[in-house]
C-alpha cells in the first residue's frame, strides 16, 4: 500500500513550485513560527511543539524595502480537499493574529481563497490561476485605501532596525497595523497587547521605521512611573543611540529626537494638573508623533493636554486591557474603568490590533497561569455583594479599627462593612493569619516556601500585618526544619516605605526579597520575570486594575525555568475575568472555607524542579530548560548568561550591518573568500550560525538558510528542498544542455543536498561516485569549462 503524501509533500512537490510559476520568489514568502503553547499537568508546566503557518506571502517592492504580509497559505495533504485548512487560516488572519486581508488554503493542485475585504469564499480553483505578487498587490491597495508607492506608506516599506530576527510575529503585524492606519490617512491608532508581549518593542521599532523614512520630526514616548521611563530610556537608546533621552524635572532634553517622559514630569498626572512643565518647554504641535504607553492607566482628563496641544501629531495608545471588559457591577470602580475605556476608544477608535493574555499563553510567549481559588473564615460571594455585618462579627475572636489600632467588640464596630472596607477600615487578625497560614502551606506544596510572590492587600497597614505574618511562618519553617533562612523573606513594598528601593533585589536577587506585600506599588509595569505567584488579599473593583495586577505574573524567565505562575484568590477577584478568557486557564476546584489545613490537589510534598541539562555546542555552555535556552557568551567584554532569542537578536544585527539586503548576503554567500570574511565578522567569529543552526533544530538546512531567516525573513529550506527547488527553477536552463551534462549538474547539485555549501566547493566533488556516473567531469567539457558550470549551479542553487 503506497503511504499517503503529507502536508510536507505537499507544500515541496505541489505548492512551491506552483507558487515559483506564480512569480512568488522565496523573498516574498516567510514562515512564522511561534514559540509553542505551555501546558500544565498535575502542576507542572511543559512546552508542546512550535506553533508554525506554512506560507506567509509579502509585498516587496525592491531590494532596499521590508516585505508587506498580505496573505497566507494553509496547506494540507494532497488527498485532503482544498479548503481544509481554510477556517484555521481564516482564524490565523484576523486582525488578533497575523493581519492579513487574504487567506488561501490548497491540497497543491486545487486552492480556495477567503477574501476578508469582502467576506467572499472562492470557488476551488487550480493552481496555475494562483494571483502574483503584481495582482496580489493592487488588490491589496484597493482594499487598504493606498498605494504602497504613497509617501505615507513611506513606513510600511523601511525595514526593521538590525533585521527581522528580533521581533515576533504578532509584534509585526502591530506595527502594520498601526502604519496601514496612517497610510490610509488616520492619525490616531490603539494597540492593545497584553502584559509581556513587548509594547516597548514595538513603539520603538514604531518610531525608528518612521524616523527611517524620513518623517519624524520630534517624538514623546510617555509612561505612568519612573521605573517604566527608565525601562523605556534603555529600549529607545539601544536604537536611537543620545537621540533618545528621558525627560526629568529641569531638563527638557530638546535636543533629543525621542524623549521618553512621566505622566508626572510634565504635569498632567492629576485632573486639576496644569500641564506647566508641558507648555513652557514644548510649543503647540512641537511633537509630530506621541505614544502614550499604559494609556488605560488614567482617566482621559488627566492627560488629554498632551494631545491637545499637539493637534496634529500621529497619536498612539498603548494598553494592556482587553477591549472588551464587562461591567457588571455598579461600584465607583468598575464605573471609572467604563469612562476611561469609553474615553480611549472615542479617541483612539477601535483598536487596530489585538493580543491579549490567553493568546500569548497560547502561543507559548507568556507564562500559563493556574488558578486557585480560596474561601477563608466567609462566605466570599455574600461578603463581596452585601459587605459583612455585626451578626457576621460576632463569631470573630478578634476585631481592631484599622485607624487606631483600638480593639473593637461587636456592638462597637459599625453595622456593616462592605467588602472592600475588609482590612482598610476593619482588621480581622484571625483573617490575616489564616489567608498566610493557608498560602504558606500552599507555597510548601508547590515547592517550597521561597518562592518570588506578590501579595496585594488592601492597605499600608494590611501589607504590614501579612509581611509580619508570612515572615513569622518562614521563621517557624526553617526553625522546625533546621534550614538556614534567606535574609529579608518578606517585606512591605509600598510607596510609604520608598518600596521602589527594592525592586532591584526583589528582581534580580534568588537570596533574599522573596515575599512582596504591596497596595498598589507593583501593579503595573515592574517587570520581575522570576514571580511565580500572584496572591489577592485584596478586594478588587477595577477590570483594569485587576488585569494589570495578574500580568505581574505572565513573563517566562528562561534562567530559572519559569513557565508558569499560580494565582491564589481569597476575594474573587478572578470573578473580573471575561467568560472568553478564563477558557484559556488552568482552573483548581474550589477549596472548603477555613484554609490551611491539609492540601488536595493530588500534590505529594514539593514538585521538582524544572528540568535543566547543560551541553557544549560549539565551545559554548547552553542550558536548556522547558522555558527556553539560555547561552553563556562575552557581553561587553564580560561572560554573560542570555536567552537564544537574545543571541539571535545580536546575529541578526550584525548580519545586516554586513549584508544589509539579501542579495547582498547571497552575494557575498557563493563567493568563498566573501562568505569566511562574512562570517569572521559575525558574534564568535561565526560560531553563532552554527551554534543557533544546533539549538534551533535545524541540522538539515545550509547555513545560508538559517541566516537568511534570522536577517530577513526568508522562509528557511532544507537542503533536500533547496536541491528539488533548484531543478524545477532552472529547468530551462537544465534542459538547454546536454542530456549527459545536464544529469552530471544534477548530480553536482545532490551534493548540496548532502553536505550544503561546503559540499559544491569540494575539491574532490568530480570524483564522487555518483557524479562520475551520470557523465563526470568530460561531459561538462563539452558545453564549457566544468569550473564555471560548476560555479554557475552554486549560484543558481540560491537564486530566490
Amino acid at each position: 500500500m503506497v503511504p499517503k503524501a503529507t502536508e510536507a509533500d505537499t507544500r515541496a512537490k505541489l505548492i512551491d513550485p506552483a507558487l515559483h510559476k506564480c512569480g512568488w520568489t522565496e523573498e516574498h514568502i516567510k514562515r512564522e513560527v511561534s514559540a509553542g503553547a505551555i501546558e500544565i499537568i498535575r502542576g507542572q508546566a511543559r512546552r508542546r511543539a512550535q506553533g508554525r503557518v506554512d506560507y506567509l506571502l509579502r509585498i516587496k517592492l525592491n531590494p532596499d524595502t521590508q516585505p508587506v504580509a498580505v496573505a497566507l497559505i494553509e496547506a494540507k495533504a494532497e488527498h485532503l480537499p482544498p479548503n481544509h485548512g481554510l477556517e484555521q487560516g481564516k482564524l490565523y488572519a484576523n486582525s488578533k493574529r497575523l493581519n492579513v486581508p487574504f487567506v488561501f488554503s490548497s491540497n497543491g493542485h486545487l486552492f480556495v481563497e477567503y477574501d476578508r475585504i469582502t467576506g467572499l469564499t472562492s470557488q476551488p480553483k487550480p493552481m496555475n490561476q494562483f494571483p502574483n505578487p503584481v495582482e496580489l498587490q493592487a488588490r491589496y491597495e484597493q482594499g487598504m485605501g493606498f498605494k504602497l508607492t504613497e509617501p505615507s506608506a513611506l513606513p510600511l516599506l523601511t525595514r526593521y532596525s538590525g533585521g527581522e530576527g528580533n521581533r515576533r510575529y504578532y509584534q509585526d503585524a502591530a506595527i502594520r497595523a498601526v502604519f496601514e492606519a496612517i497610510a490610509q490617512g488616520k492619525k490616531r491608532a490603539m494597540l492593545s497587547l497584553a502584559t509581556g508581549a513587548g509594547k516597548t518593542f514595538i513603539a520603538v521599532q514604531l518610531l525608528k521605521r518612521i524616523a527611517d523614512a524620513g518623517q519624524l520630526r520630534k517624538a514623546l514616548f510617555i509612561c505612568d512611573r519612573d521605573e517604566l521611563r527608565s525601562q523605556g530610556t534603555i529600549a529607545f537608546q539601544k536604537v536611537f543611540g543620545s537621540n533618545a533621552m528621558a525627560v526629568s524635572n529641569g531638563k527638557p532634553e530638546k535636543n533629543a529626537r525621542v524623549l521618553i517622559a512621566t505622566y508626572q514630569t510634565l504635569d498632567i498626572d492629576t485632573e486639576d494638573g496644569g500641564a506647566n512643565f508641558l507648555t513652557n518647554h514644548y510649543p503647540e504641535n512641537y511633537f509630530s508623533h506621541i505614544i502614550i504607553d499604559e494609556c488605560h492607566r488614567s482617566a482621559w482628563g488627566k492627560w488629554s493636554q498632551v494631545f491637545t496641544h499637539n493637534p496634529d501629531a500621529i497619536q498612539i495608545g498603548l494598553t494592556a486591557t482587553p477591549r472588551q471588559i464587562e461591567v457588571t457591577e455598579k461600584n465607583k470602580e468598575a464605573l471609572q474603568d467604563a469612562k476611561i475605556t469609553a474615553d480611549n476608544h472615542k479617541h483612539f477608535g477601535e483598536p487596530v490590533y489585538e493580543y491579549d493574555m490567553s493568546q500569548g499563553i497560547e502561543d507559548g510567549y507568556l507564562a500559563a497561569c493556574e488558578i486557585e481559588r480560596r474561601d477563608v473564615l466567609l462566605d466570599g460571594k455574600k461578603e463581596r455583594e452585601y459587605g459583612v455585618t455585626k451578626e457576621d462579627l460576632k463569631r470573630r475572636k478578634l476585631l481592631a479599627d484599622a485607624y487606631t489600632g483600638e480593639v473593637l467588640s461587636p456592638e462597637e464596630a459599625r453595622k456593616t462593612y462592605r467588602a472592600a472596607s475588609l482590612e482598610s477600615k476593619l482588621i480581622l487578625p484571625e483573617r490575616v493569619s489564616s489567608m498566610c497560614s493557608d498560602f504558606f502551606s500552599h507555597l510548601l506544596a508547590t515547592g517550597g516556601p521561597e518562592q518570588k510572590t506578590i501579595i496585594f492587600c488592601a492597605s499600608d497597614d494590611h501589607a504590614d500585618k501579612v509581611a509580619a505574618e508570612m515572615g513569622n511562618l518562614y521563621a517557624i519553617w526553617c526553625s522546625t526544619n533546621g534550614k538556614k533562612g534567606v535574609q529579608d523573606y518578606a517585606f512591605k513594598c509600598t510607596a510609604s516605605n520608598s518600596g521602589g528601593d527594592y525592586l532591584a533585589d526583589f528582581r534580580g536577587s534568588m537570596q533574599r526579597y522573596m515575599i512582596a506585600t504591596t497596595v498598589d506599588l507593583l501593579s503595573t509595569g515592574v517587570d520581575i520575570t522570576p514571580l511565580r505567584n500572584v496572591v489577592f488579599f485584596r478586594y478588587v473593583q477595577s477590570p483594569i486594575l485587576f488585569y494589570q495586577m495578574v500580568g505581574r505574573g505572565t513573563r517566562i524567565d528562561t534562567p530559572t525555568g519559569k513557565l508558569m505562575f499560580r494565582l491564589y484568590d481569597y476575594t474573587d477577584a478572578t470573578r473580573l475575568f471575561g467568560e472568553e478568557f478564563l477558557t484559556k486557564f488552568t482552573k483548581k476546584s474550589e477549596k472548603p472555607r477555613g484554609g490551611g489545613e491539609g492540601n488536595d490537589d493530588g500534590i505529594n510534598g514539593p514538585p521538582p524542579p524544572p528540568p535543566e541539562r547543560t551541553i557544549i555546542a560549539q565551545g559554548f555552555e547552553v542550558k536548556i530548560t522547558d522555558a527556553g535556552k539560555y547561552i553563556l557568551t562575552m557581553v561587553d567584554g564580560k561572560a554573560m548568561p542570555v536567552t537564544v532569542e537574545e543571541y539571535k537578536e545580536r546575529l541578526s544585527q550584525k548580519l545586516i550591518q554586513e549584508a544589509p539586503t539579501v542579495e547582498d548576503f547571497r552575494s557575498r554567500w557563493v563567493n568563498p573568500n566573501e562568505r569566511r570574511t562574512l562570517l569572521s565578522h559575525l558574534p564568535d567569529a561565526g560560531h553563532s550560525a552554527l551554534l543557533v543552526r544546533m539549538l534551533e533544530e535545524m541540522d538539515d538546512f545550509d547555513l545560508y538558510d538559517v541566516l537568511a531567516e534570522l536577517g530577513y525573513g526568508v522562509a528557511p529550506k532544507t537542503r533536500i528542498e533547496r536541491v528539488e527547488s533548484f531543478v524545477y527553477k532552472h529547468e530551462g536552463w537544465l534542459k538547454g544542455l546536454p542530456e549527459r551534462a545536464a544529469n552530471t549538474i544534477k548530480a553536482l547539485a545532490n551534493q548540496f543536498a548532502k553536505a550544503g555549501t561546503d559540499g559544491l566547493e569540494s575539491q574532490q566533488i568530480f570524483r564522487t561516485p555518483e557524479v562520475m556516473k551520470a557523465g563526470g567531469l568530460e561531459s561538462l567539457k563539452l558545453v564549457g569549462k566544468p569550473g564555471d558550470l560548476l560555479r554557475q549551479t552554486k549560484e543558481r542553487m540560491f537564486v530566490a
